[in-house]
């Protein structure tokens, strides 16, 4: 992803910034990523996370907030041309390289109320927006362990001849459904608790942490703001919901 800033203020242009890591902070303290030494800005104003060809923005609880074409924002998927506006000064967003703007990837899988249950891409929202809920209504019982769970007959064991990564709930009323990592990037998690993208690349099914202030569980351990790869058969805790991961082989 070759997507940059550009920083300016009353319309001067202050400088560009190519977002060149996957977490990018933007603050008046000097250990930012992207510092603005201004009284407006808060120490730790705001994150930009980018992942494959998708860019997240989050306010990180800022004094003065944060807007995207003067509208405010806790959290946004950032599109081509869109204006970050903190204070006087403005960040515009650029979509750099060709592949970037070809079109996103983008596929929401949020743990979200019942009447989203459906497990399917086929939402009217649009293949770069598809909402797809597990729900949470029911209690989560951390009474059985999953810590052995068995991935469905015909998952394979290894990654030879390129699987698909699958999905798996185990815990709460929607145990036992599935969802396809078909997307290069999918999101999972409850907006505004937390959420969490699973990413595929060339060399394996990718978990990161993107929103909220604790951290997903993997195979019983809390992860870092790191990319963690997925092997076969690991279980993974996100808003209370628990989930194996598993690889299916093509066809």
């Amino acid at each position: 992803m070759m997507a940059k800033l550009v920083l300016s203020m009353d319309g001067l242009v202050l400088k560009e910034i190519m977002l060149t890591k996957e977490r990018t902070t933007i603050g008046r303290k000097p250990h930012n990523d992207i510092q603005i030494d201004n009284l407006a800005i808060s120490g730790e104003h705001a994150l930009i996370v980018c992942i494959l060809n998708d860019a997240f923005l989050e306010d990180l609880n800022s004094t003065n907030g944060t807007y995207v074409n003067s509208q405010p924002v806790k959290k946004h998927v950032l599109k081509d041309g869109d204006v970050v506006e903190l204070g006087k000064y403005r960040l515009k967003f650029i979509k750099d390289a060709p592949e970037f703007a070809a079109g996103s990837t983008f596929e929401k899988a949020f743990i979200a109320a019942p009447e989203a249950n459906k497990l399917t891409s086929s939402s009217p929202r649009g293949h770069t927006d598809t909402m797809v809920g597990f729900g949470v209504e029911t209690s989560v019982s951390d009474a059985s362990s999953t810590s052995g769970w068995n991935a469905p007959e015909g998952a394979p064991q290894s990654k030879g001849n390129e699987p698909v990564g699958m999905v798996q709930i185990l815990s709460g009323r929607n145990a036992g459904r599935e969802l396809e990592l078909s997307k290069s990037l999918t999101t999972l998690g409850k907006p505004g608790s937390q959420v969490a993208v699973i990413t595929r690349r060339p060399h394996g099914y990718f978990l990161t942490h993107v929103e909220g202030d604790s951290f997903p569980i993997l195979n019983g351990r809390q992860l870092d703001a790191q990319a963690h790869l997925l092997n076969d058969q690991d279980v993974i805790e996100i808003a209370g919901v628990k989930m194996g991961f598993y690889l299916r082989p093509l066809g």
